[in-house]
This record gives structure tokens, C-alpha cells and sequence, in this order.
């Protein structure tokens, strides 16, 4: 199987809890190249052309399954769920009963927990060059939750320009909460060893206003405006500049590690939310998202772990852009709802576009 990052299909082909993993390639018109597994729906490279049309991978990736399935940061260029971001103590009540989650983040619950989406082996059926989609059953208590979901995720790229559209939907037979998020790390230099700091990026938020956290990373349940602040990205801005700042919001996440809420003015349409733009290779990225909320990460917490080929990943190597709901929602019953109801469908459409 030929692709522009060397991977190979069988360093990816396993059986998993009964299940065959694989690699996919999708490919546009313009030489765009995403491989993907369907083990957590990673992304393993995004291979797009730099200002003089030399192509690089993007995205934090790894050459095997194996190395997935070992790396010290589980959630890299997966697909997250039941529950992207953080509820505090890992409980919430829903309808009067009290749902309790495992614990992975400090007193928190994170990411749909240790053996969320993003450990799973989804069903995968490969519609054409350019589309894929993947199905998973999580079925009634898994990780906690409650109510049988059914997810279907497409990941597919666009013709016309140099873009990856994300389409979630899912279904439930009982109430439950859902806020589904792919986690892509993020360097527009292409990754390197060392892969270089993305401190330099320049970036644009389409939020006046974030949620701001305690010092478990838990939302305090205000929604403050960025203006005044290092929070504050409303016009393009070094990443670098203020991310030092003696700023408590900063301190609590060693850097950015926020929800912003966005500009919207209809509620699940499909606008602007960020951009990112490397300096070095000319590449901007924009982020467009039907979701509420964006999650800001600089991959603070990265240690220098080996990814593909030998690439390093050490701290603020990556960027992350996760389209969601506003982390903690089930226990913030004045933020803008997260549950899920039967014959209702939660649906969620998020592109990155590369130029």
C-alpha cells in the first residue's frame, strides 16, 4: 500500500478483543493524504503541501499499532467519546440517578475514561478514495455511561481544496450525555526530531469569551470574557508571546488548556472558530465547527515521547484545536446542554482546512 508516509499496512493489522484492525488511506485530487486505523479512529499522518508544494505530515503520528498502543499520551489524533474533556469526580446525575466514571485525571474523569472510544476497534467500511466511515455499539454502563449509543463517524476529504471533514452522529436508547471530539496534535512544520515548538504559530479564535478553571483543570462555571487577558486571541496573535504570563488561568494549565466559547450567531452552524498559521512552512490551518465550544491545548504535557519514523514530541511540539461542548457540562446545569435523548440524534460537523 503506497502513501506518501511510508506506513506500512501490516505494522497495523491486529486482531483486538475479537476485532481486525487496519490501516486506511483516503487522498484528494490535490495530493492531500490521510492514513487512519480504526482502532480509536486515529489519525496517524495528514500530508499536505508546505509554500514551495513540498509535503509533510502535520499531525503527531505513529508508525505502528504497537506504538499506539504503548504511547504515553492514549488520546493522540483520536477520536474521544463518550465524553470528550473533563467532569469533575468522575460523577454526574442524570434524571435523578447518579452515574459514576473512572477516575484518570487527577480527581477527574477525562476523555470518555482509560477505556473510552479511543481504545476501541471500530467497524470500518471504506466508501471510496476519499471517505471513510466507522461505526462502534457503546452498549449501556460502558465506562459508566448509561443508555446503548450508536456512533457512526466519516472522515472524508474535499476535492476543491485541501480539507478533512469530521461528520459525527449517534443515537441512544436511554437519556445520556455525549460530547464527541477528535483529539489531532497539531504541528503545521511537519513533524521532525525534534519536532519543533509551535510557540511561533500565529493564532485566531472566533471567541470573546472562555471558561475559565480551578486548579484541577475543572471549569469554575464562568464564562469570562478574553479581552485584557492572554486568553485573548481575537486578532491573530503569537502563540508564544503571553503563554508564559504569571496569568493563574495560565499557571492552572501550564500554558493553554481552555474551552472558548464561540462567536455564534445560529446555534449548530458550521463557522469559523480558529486558525493557525507556521510561519516557517507558510501553512494555515482553519478550524471550522457546528460545536459550541473549541478546546485550545499546546501540548503542554508532552514528554518527548518517539513517534513516527523516529520523530520526537516534546512539550508544545503540538497544537490542538477539539471542537466540543463545554467541558463538565452535566454537573453545570446552566451551560448549554450536553444530553442526549431517545429518538433524538447528536450530530456534529467539524472541518480542518489546510492551505
Amino acid at each position: 500500500m503506497e502513501n506518501k508516509s511510508n506506513l506500512k499496512r501490516e505494522d497495523f493489522q491486529s486482531i483486538i478483543e475479537g476485532k481486525q484492525t487496519d490501516l486506511f488511506i483516503l487522498r484528494n485530487n490535490k495530493g492531500m493524504e490521510v492514513a487512519v486505523t480504526n482502532y480509536g479512529c486515529t489519525l496517524l499522518s495528514i500530508m499536505v503541501p508546505d509554500k514551495s508544494n513540498k509535503f509533510d505530515n502535520v499531525i503527531l503520528g505513529h508508525s505502528s499499532l504497537k506504538d499506539i498502543l504503548s504511547c504515553p499520551e492514549p488520546f493522540l489524533n483520536t477520536v474521544v467519546g463518550r465524553y470528550a474533556n473533563r467532569i469533575a469526580k468522575g460523577k454526574f446525575t442524570l434524571n435523578g440517578n447518579e452515574y459514576k466514571l473512572a477516575i484518570n485525571n487527577g480527581p477527574n474523569a477525562l476523555h470518555g475514561g482509560p477505556t473510552g472510544f479511543h481504545t476501541k476497534v471500530w467497524d470500518a467500511t471504506q466508501l471510496n478514495e476519499n471517505s471513510i466511515v466507522f461505526k462502534y455499539l457503546s452498549t449501556d454502563g460502558e465506562e459508566g455511561y448509561p443508555g446503548n449509543l450508536k456512533v457512526e463517524l466519516t472522515y472524508s476529504l474535499d476535492n476543491n481544496s485541501n480539507s478533512l471533514h469530521i461528520n459525527y452522529q449517534a443515537t441512544t436508547d436511554q437519556t445520556t450525555v455525549v460530547n464527541l471530539t477528535s483529539h489531532g496534535f497539531f504541528n503545521l512544520s511537519g513533524i521532525g526530531t525534534p519536532t519543533s515548538s509551535i510557540e511561533d504559530n500565529i493564532v485566531y479564535i472566533n471567541a470573546d469569551h472562555y471558561a475559565p478553571i480551578d486548579e484541577v483543570s475543572i471549569p469554575t462555571g464562568e464564562i469570562l470574557k478574553v479581552a485584557g487577558t492572554p486568553m485573548d486571541f481575537t486578532s491573530p496573535k503569537i502563540v508564544g508571546d503571553r503563554i508564559n504570563d504569571n496569568f493563574r488561568q495560565l499557571k492552572y494549565g501550564s500554558g493553554y488548556d481552555h474551552c472558548y466559547v464561540l462567536n455564534k450567531i445560529e446555534p449548530k452552524t458550521l463557522t469559523l472558530a480558529a486558525s493557525c498559521q507556521d510561519p516557517k512552512s507558510g501553512r494555515l490551518m482553519e478550524v471550522y465547527t457546528t460545536e459550541i465550544g473549541v478546546q485550545l491545548y499546546t501540548g503542554n504535557w508532552l514528554g518527548g515521547f518517539k513517534g513516527a519514523h523516529g520523530a520526537t514530541f516534546p512539550a508544545r511540539s503540538a497544537i490542538c484545536f477539539e471542537a466540543q461542548c463545554l467541558p463538565d457540562t452535566p454537573n453545570k446545569p446552566y451551560f448549554p446542554s450536553a444530553k442526549l435523548e431517545p429518538g433524538e440524534k447528536y450530530l456534529q460537523h467539524t472541518v480542518y482546512k489546510f492551505k
